[in-house]
């Protein structure tokens, strides 16, 4: 873990593995989340010649808190970690609620960003044309409730999950997550991959709920910048049998992106998909850097 000291004072941690010549693969793990690599992910990505870079977003474990950023604030972050590492170009995934970042930094470092994908990302809140809460587990539909409330309510809510999940363990995922696993995620939630997540779950509320809350906040607010106007190659994956963020989010983003290609998968859900499709996905980003 790397620690880097920002213009603005703020410190954002990140973490590198991988091949030093390798084109970095920025990874924006979902929310909450934080530094965290899962090793699997790691031998796809170097397997392909890249370097994986994650980062902890502000507020979360050593990251500084930046509170009211907006989604687009990420791409000053993950430029200023890439020109620590001497990187002038990049190609970049967002999982979950990673996958709004990742359209961030192809919307606003194009000359950087060759490619993107969105994995089970969500869609801006309020979009037109798409029931944003339809099929979310009821987990979900509170938390996302609360944020849409206000700043105090998502607090308020956020903070009676912390107990849970600060010391929660790989046998208590699935019991965790609730109504947000579907029959296919409970079954990818494999001993390897369920401690890989319970790791990030500790991590991501090891210094509060900071990130966490201003994630959320993000989500629901104007993001910062104009999907229809996002110039690098994207690729939209989603599955139908997500309950965190539902298959219409896919094909919404999948509508809006110009030129995006598209794959939605019927029999995949929100963990399994990132499961299987992963050398799928890193094939296909590594396709555009010729």
């Amino acid at each position: 873990m790397t620690n880097l000291h920002l213009d603005d004072g703020r410190t954002l941690e990140y973490v590198v593995a991988g091949p030093a010549d390798g084109t970095p693969l920025v990874l924006h793990n979902g929310t909450p989340s934080a530094a965290v690599l899962f090793e699997p992910m790691v031998a796809t990505a170097v397997r392909h010649g890249l370097r994986v870079v994650v980062h902890s977003r502000p507020g979360y474990a050593g990251s500084s808190p930046q509170p009211g950023r907006t989604v687009a604030a990420v791409a000053v972050d993950v430029a200023a970690v890439l020109d620590e590492l001497g990187a002038d170009r990049f190609l970049t995934v967002g999982w979950s609620g990673g996958g709004p970042h990742a359209l961030a930094c192809a919307a606003l470092l194009p000359g950087r960003c060759l490619a993107a994908a969105t994995v089970a990302g969500v869609a801006p809140h309020g979009a037109e044309g798409l029931d944003w809460l339809g099929g979310m587990g009821a987990e979900n539909i509170e938390e996302f409730g609360a944020a849409a409330a206000g700043e105090g309510p998502l607090t308020a809510f956020l903070n009676a999950q912390v107990p849970g999940l600060a010391e929660v363990q790989a046998g208590q995922i699935a019991a965790a997550l609730g109504d947000l696993v579907s029959d296919v995620d409970r079954e990818a939630l494999t001993d390897e991959f369920a401690e890989y997540t319970a790791a990030m779950f500790r991590a991501a509320v090891s210094s509060g709920i900071a990130g966490w809350r201003d994630d959320d906040l993000a989500f629901v607010g104007d993001w910062g910048f104009d999907l229809g106007a996002v110039e690098p190659p994207v690729s939209v994956w989603q599955g139908a049998e997500d309950r965190m963020v539902p298959y219409a989010h896919g094909r919404w983003l999948a509508s809006r992106l110009p030129g995006a290609t598209v794959q939605l998968e019927p029999t995949e859900g929100h963990l399994s998909l990132m499961l299987n499709a992963f050398d799928g996905i890193v094939a296909e980003l590594t396709g555009h850097l010729a």
